[in-house]
Protein backbone atom coordinates (compact mmCIF):
# COMPACT_ATOMS: atom_id res chain seq x y z
CA UNK A 1 0.00 0.00 0.00
CA UNK A 2 1.26 3.46 -0.97
CA UNK A 3 1.23 6.33 0.96
CA UNK A 4 1.45 9.96 1.05
CA UNK A 5 2.23 12.42 4.12
CA UNK A 6 1.79 15.97 3.58
CA UNK A 7 2.95 18.83 6.63
CA UNK A 8 3.71 22.32 6.63
CA UNK A 9 0.39 24.02 6.04
CA UNK A 10 -0.90 26.39 8.71
CA UNK A 11 -1.91 30.50 9.35
CA UNK A 12 0.01 32.99 6.99
CA UNK A 13 -0.30 36.72 6.73
CA UNK A 14 -0.44 38.05 3.90
CA UNK A 15 2.78 38.56 1.85
CA UNK A 16 3.81 35.89 4.09
CA UNK A 17 5.47 32.17 2.98
CA UNK A 18 5.22 28.68 3.76
CA UNK A 19 7.25 25.60 2.79
CA UNK A 20 4.71 22.31 2.54
CA UNK A 21 6.57 18.80 2.39
CA UNK A 22 5.27 15.33 1.27
CA UNK A 23 6.53 11.98 1.61
CA UNK A 24 5.95 9.05 0.07
CA UNK A 25 5.88 5.19 1.57
CA UNK A 26 5.34 2.19 1.19
CA UNK A 27 5.46 -0.73 -1.39
CA UNK A 28 6.89 1.67 -4.50
CA UNK A 29 8.75 0.62 -7.03
CA UNK A 30 9.30 3.70 -9.37
CA UNK A 31 7.94 7.77 -8.52
CA UNK A 32 7.67 8.74 -12.12
CA UNK A 33 6.18 12.24 -11.12
CA UNK A 34 5.39 14.26 -7.63
CA UNK A 35 3.29 17.40 -7.51
CA UNK A 36 1.14 20.10 -5.48
CA UNK A 37 -2.31 20.42 -6.42
CA UNK A 38 -5.20 22.80 -4.58
CA UNK A 39 -9.27 23.04 -4.03
CA UNK A 40 -10.75 25.79 -2.16
CA UNK A 41 -14.45 25.10 -1.42
CA UNK A 42 -16.58 24.86 -4.57
CA UNK A 43 -13.44 25.13 -6.78
CA UNK A 44 -12.01 21.78 -9.35
CA UNK A 45 -8.51 20.80 -8.05
CA UNK A 46 -6.00 22.81 -9.90
CA UNK A 47 -2.54 22.11 -10.70
CA UNK A 48 0.03 24.32 -8.15
CA UNK A 49 3.56 22.91 -9.46
CA UNK A 50 4.55 19.29 -10.71
CA UNK A 51 7.83 17.38 -11.36
CA UNK A 52 6.59 15.68 -13.90
CA UNK A 53 7.37 12.31 -15.04
CA UNK A 54 9.24 13.41 -18.40
CA UNK A 55 11.20 16.07 -15.71
CA UNK A 56 9.73 19.07 -16.59
CA UNK A 57 8.57 20.99 -13.92
CA UNK A 58 5.20 22.78 -14.52
CA UNK A 59 3.93 25.89 -12.77
CA UNK A 60 -0.49 27.05 -12.58
CA UNK A 61 -0.72 30.38 -13.62
CA UNK A 62 -1.85 31.86 -10.94
CA UNK A 63 0.59 30.44 -8.32
CA UNK A 64 3.80 31.37 -11.20
CA UNK A 65 6.78 33.65 -9.88
CA UNK A 66 5.79 32.74 -6.14
CA UNK A 67 6.13 28.72 -5.92
CA UNK A 68 9.23 26.68 -6.19
CA UNK A 69 8.91 23.10 -6.20
CA UNK A 70 11.77 20.65 -5.35
CA UNK A 71 12.60 17.61 -3.91
CA UNK A 72 13.96 13.77 -5.04
CA UNK A 73 11.66 11.51 -6.62
CA UNK A 74 14.56 8.64 -5.81
CA UNK A 75 13.61 9.22 -2.43
CA UNK A 76 9.67 10.05 -2.53
CA UNK A 77 9.64 13.45 -1.48
CA UNK A 78 8.90 16.67 -3.06
CA UNK A 79 8.62 20.52 -1.35
CA UNK A 80 6.73 23.10 -2.43
CA UNK A 81 7.98 27.06 -1.16
CA UNK A 82 5.40 29.33 -1.36
CA UNK A 83 6.04 33.10 -1.38
CA UNK A 84 3.95 36.20 -1.39
CA UNK A 85 1.10 34.12 -0.19
CA UNK A 86 -2.37 36.09 -1.24
CA UNK A 87 -5.86 35.61 0.82
CA UNK A 88 -6.87 33.34 -2.70
CA UNK A 89 -4.23 31.08 -1.90
CA UNK A 90 -6.21 29.53 0.73
CA UNK A 91 -7.08 25.56 0.02
CA UNK A 92 -6.52 22.48 0.91
CA UNK A 93 -3.24 21.19 -1.17
CA UNK A 94 -2.76 17.88 -1.94
CA UNK A 95 0.54 15.92 -2.96
CA UNK A 96 0.03 13.50 -6.07
CA UNK A 97 2.14 11.12 -6.90
CA UNK A 98 2.58 8.87 -10.88
CA UNK A 99 4.36 5.72 -9.78
CA UNK A 100 4.43 2.09 -10.23
CA UNK A 101 3.76 0.10 -7.00
CA UNK A 102 5.38 -2.97 -5.68
CA UNK A 103 2.99 -5.22 -7.65
CA UNK A 104 4.03 -3.33 -11.08
CA UNK A 105 0.54 -1.12 -11.05
CA UNK A 106 1.25 2.17 -12.29
CA UNK A 107 -1.09 5.16 -11.96
CA UNK A 108 -1.46 8.69 -11.32
CA UNK A 109 -3.91 9.00 -8.98
CA UNK A 110 -2.14 8.61 -5.61
CA UNK A 111 -2.71 11.57 -3.28
CA UNK A 112 -2.08 12.63 0.31
CA UNK A 113 -4.94 13.49 3.07
CA UNK A 114 -3.77 17.37 2.18
CA UNK A 115 -2.98 20.14 4.35
CA UNK A 116 -5.02 23.23 4.99
CA UNK A 117 -3.08 26.75 3.94
CA UNK A 118 -4.48 29.50 4.92
CA UNK A 119 -3.91 32.98 3.86
CA UNK A 120 -5.21 35.84 6.43
CA UNK A 121 -4.32 39.01 8.55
Amino acid sequence: QVQLVESGGGLVQPGGSLRLSCTASGSIFTIHGMGWYRQSPGMRRELVAADTNDGSIKYGDSVKGRVTISGDKAKGTVYLQMNNLKPEDTAVYYCNADLTDGLGRTSNNFWGQGTQVTVSS
